[in-house]
């Protein structure tokens, strides 16, 4: 199943506010992600099994070298209201401080670390805007985990963003070893991770 677009762009008149009110107001079924993306509210079906394993075996990882003041968090929405967007990433990394308080989403700008696994039917969200879009809300590092990549898994993390755009840290094929850079530290065995 695809991603199912909800609204279109605003209309003459609507504005970011707009946009927002109607993606709280999106009625989707249980466990489907609801986000904007450059302008248009998605729905998006809930993810495989192999996607959800994928996101916990690294959420598990991860825990090992977070401070104990941040938090993973896999529900969690990033603003990007100069990219119209508000992204709901497979997990997220930021203070616990910056997650806690009223309200549904946080800026895009405080995550420490943003994961996104690609699924079939909406990959190029994940290779494109998003890629696109944490570069410009200057996200530190991005973890692009895309088992869809050409036949051939790859994991890619981006970093450094600067005017709007990201390094690449790294690629590797799935099975193979990747560093997530500092604050974290960590070696991460991608061999780890279903291949869907």
């Amino acid at each position: 199943m695809s991603a199912l677009t909800v609204d279109p762009a605003p209309g003459p008149g609507q504005d970011w506010d707009d946009l927002v009110r109607i993606w709280e107001e999106t009625d989707a079924p249980e466990g489907c992600k609801v986000e904007i993306i450059e302008e248009i509210v998605t729905v998006s079906p809930p993810p495989s099994k192999d996607h959800n394993t994928t996101a916990a075996l690294l959420q598990r990882r991860l825990y090992t070298v977070i401070p104990e003041d941040w938090e993973i968090y896999q529900t969690l929405g990033l603003s990007l209201p100069g990219r119209g967007g508000i992204y709901i990433p497979d997990l997220v990394v930021v203070d616990r401080a910056t997650a806690t308080g009223p309200g549904n989403t946080v800026p895009a700008e405080e995550a420490r670390l943003v994961v996104e696994i690609t699924s079939r039917a909406n990959a190029n969200h994940d290779r494109v805007s998003k890629v696109n879009g944490y570069a410009k809300a200057g996200v530190e590092l991005f973890l692009l985990l895309d088992p869809w990549h050409s036949g051939r898994p790859t994991a890619t993390l981006y970093g450094e963003p600067e005017n709007g755009t990201y390094r690449v840290l790294e690629t590797v094929e799935y099975g193979r070893e990747l560093t997530l850079s500092e604050p974290f530290g960590l070696v991460l065995d991608t061999g780890v991770f279903p291949i869907s």
